[in-house]
């Protein structure tokens, strides 16, 4: 089966609030609305992974020039809203699955029990990678023009 990665990070959604404005018990629901459902999903065998990520403000940045000049800086970065908070992965039958998932993800409850809509970004992995030219050429093209369906060489996956 395909598996899909469910990228959260800290776009608002519908409540520009941030979450530590809210009510202990609003962020308390919240984090059981995601506890619930990660346990259904694991008894069910569609998560595969889950990881929540440490803060920008303590990663670091690597860039090198593949000899001696390796420079790590350190955050923070500007934009709080790009920062991936972390992330799912689910094995699931389809794009169509991976999307339902998604949207109980986005509906996670906020102050009040307001449903957040916050924006996940439904990315699938890839059985493999371009390995050669002409593939990555066929991959950024498929990319480019957003064939969600095809592997890294063109050829559909899972």
């Amino acid at each position: 089966m395909p598996q899909y990665l469910l990228i959260v990070d800290f776009q608002p959604g519908t409540d520009p609030a941030p979450m530590q404005e809210w009510d202990p018990a609003d962020v308390q629901a919240h984090l059981d609305h995601y506890g619930a459902l990660n346990d259904e999903l694991r008894a069910n065998g569609e998560l595969t992974g889950l990881v929540v990520l440490d803060g920008p403000d303590v990663a670091r940045v690597v860039r090198s020039d593949g000899r001696a000049g390796t420079t790590v800086t350190e955050g923070p970065f500007t934009e709080f809203s790009e920062w991936v908070a972390g992330f799912q992965v689910v094995d699931v039958a389809s794009l169509d699955r991976a999307l339902e998932i998604a949207a109980r993800v986005s509906a996670a409850p906020g102050r009040g029990g307001v449903p957040l809509g916050q924006p996940v970004q439904v990315r699938r992995v890839l059985d493999d990678g371009p390995s050669d030219a002409e593939a990555m050429t066929r991959w950024l093209r498929d990319t480019a023009r957003g064939d969600g369906e095809a592997g890294a060489a063109g050829r559909p996956n899972g």
